[in-house]
């Protein structure tokens, strides 16, 4: 007689919290800003300007963009601020900086909303693989948002986890 197989992960109080499920799906995108400078290094004024209005910034409608300069120049502030200004009736989100940052920001947000509520006094672990890009300080925010009112946290995989935190008694 065999006896059954008995999954204990399952029947057990540990909650698992997958960055992935709150990923915000949609376009990254990266507008870079040289292409509107003189001889890719000088920002003229008037020549931005124009370039600035005669964009198509619908093309960005439901994306999520981050501001940036690829070649070494100086950029005034008030550049981003322009285009920033274009994007943001069409974008879900615009940052200045790069896909990285774009993605630490979105994460910040969303964790600073979420509701912790099945995760009080509960073991939890935060899962470890993700084919999504998410970066690393979205780990500490999300330790930061549930060390307060989990018991214990762990990283990783039900079957091969890293303690992180326990509640000290």
């Amino acid at each position: 007689m065999q006896e059954e197989i008995i999954n204990r992960v399952t029947n057990s109080k540990l909650k698992t919290f997958d960055l992935e499920e709150i990923y915000p799906e949609g376009k990254r995108e990266v507008f870079d800003v040289k292409d509107w400078l003189f001889q890719e290094l000088i920002l003229k004024e008037k020549d931005f300007r124009e370039s600035v209005q005669n964009h198509d910034w619908s093309q960005y409608k439901n994306s999520f963009v981050a501001i940036s300069c690829s070649v070494d120049a100086i950029i005034p502030s008030w550049a981003f601020m322009l285009v920033a200004s274009e994007l943001i009736p069409f974008a879900n989100k615009v940052v200045i900086g790069d896909l990285e940052l774009l993605e630490t920001v979105l994460y910040q947000e969303l964790i600073s909303f979420l509701d912790l509520k099945e995760f009080i006094n509960a073991p939890v672990i935060i899962k470890g693989c993700a084919n999504k890009p998410i970066p690393d300080s979205a780990y500490v925010f999300l330790i930061e948002k549930l060390q307060p009112v989990a018991r214990s946290i762990m990283f990783g995989e039900a079957c091969s986890t890293v303690p992180l935190y326990k509640i000290k008694k």
